[in-house]
């Protein structure tokens, strides 16, 4: 059997590539390291130096003493946490607004970037694009500030109506202003990567199911959904992994005194007891809390997808 005299000089080719690379590397590793030194010391500073503060979960911190003089107890706040009588209800709110929030916001980004595949102009499909990007570049403050005056006794919704309903004050309406908002600001933005994604479908087969007679919702099944059908599956595996980690600015500036019963979150609470109370090692036991529910549920989804996805996760 004879050789392939082009396969032996590419594999030699490459070998060669290879081992000129490594050579030059060993020759000028200061290079290396000088580039590479700089993202390497911040992400120590900032990554895994401040994870020793988890510790002050399991202390009576005080600043004045510091992490290592401070008296250890243990699992006390965690246990002062879980039996607190508003545990309950903190942890339903946050997940009532997570849980709502996934079900209504994560497919919002999907669909909007099937209509936008629809549009056929260029320039026109740039023009929506920009204008359903813009809300994302607004800050999470001046946006409740909108919503605040929107929903105002004399904002534009009551004028619509013709009432003068104080939305803001009501705890039945808190969760649906939440979400609303958060859809409207983020659905734009996030349907980024689904829109590039589909511009990895194949134009020959959605022309074919074109000619075939194939409905709209025919073509995005069998051509366009599998283009983004891995894309779909990370980004949700990575939400639920999020889903107690509910936004304490947008939730802390819509909360009032008279919607605490749905707006008061961990997040808000772990900010009320550690900045406004000073108690230091509680609100980093909470928060930690909220942290490890998060892990596991991310690891659970994503087993659960390598179940039904044919061993394809994270």
């Amino acid at each position: 059997m004879k050789k392939d005299p082009g396969a032996a000089v590419s594999a030699k080719g490459g070998g060669s590539k290879l081992h000129n690379t490594a050579v030059y590397i060993r020759q000028h590793w200061q290079l290396y390291v000088l580039f590479m030194m700089p993202a390497f010391l911040l992400t120590i500073i900032f990554r895994y130096i401040p994870m020793g503060g988890i510790l002050i979960a399991f202390q009576e911190y005080n600043p004045i003493r510091g992490i290592l003089g401070s008296e250890f107890v243990g699992f006390e706040h965690f246990q002062r946490f879980l039996s607190s009588p508003d545990f309950m209800r903190y942890l339903a709110n946050t997940l009532k607004l997570s849980v709502f929030g996934l079900l209504w916001g994560f497919p919002a980004p999907i669909l909007l970037a099937f209509l936008l595949n629809r549009i056929l102009s260029k320039s026109t499909k740039q023009k929506i694009q920009l204008v359903l990007y813009m809300p994302n570049f607004i800050s999470v403050i001046v946006l409740c500030g909108i919503v605040r005056i929107l929903l105002s006794p004399t904002g534009m919704i009551n004028s619509l109506l013709g009432t003068q309903t104080n939305f803001m004050t009501m705890p039945e309406a808190f969760r649906t202003i939440y979400i609303a908002s958060g859809i409207w600001q983020g659905a734009g933005w996030a349907s980024i990567i689904y829109t590039a994604a589909l511009s990895n479908a194949s134009t020959e087969l959605k022309e074919a199911a074109m000619i075939d007679g194939a409905s709209i919702i025919q073509q995005i099944k069998a051509v366009e959904w599998p283009a983004i059908k891995d894309t779909v599956l990370i980004q949700f595996i990575m939400s639920v992994g999020n889903i107690m980690s509910v936004g304490f600015e947008k939730a802390y500036a819509l909360q009032t005194d008279l919607n605490l019963n749905a707006s008061e979150i961990i997040s808000t609470y772990v900010y009320k007891k550690g900045l406004l109370d000073g108690d230091y090692g509680f609100s980093t036991a909470v928060g930690l809390f909220n942290t490890v529910i998060n892990v596991v549920l991310l690891i659970s989804m994503n087993a659960l997808v390598k179940r039904m996805n044919e061993g394809k996760g994270i």
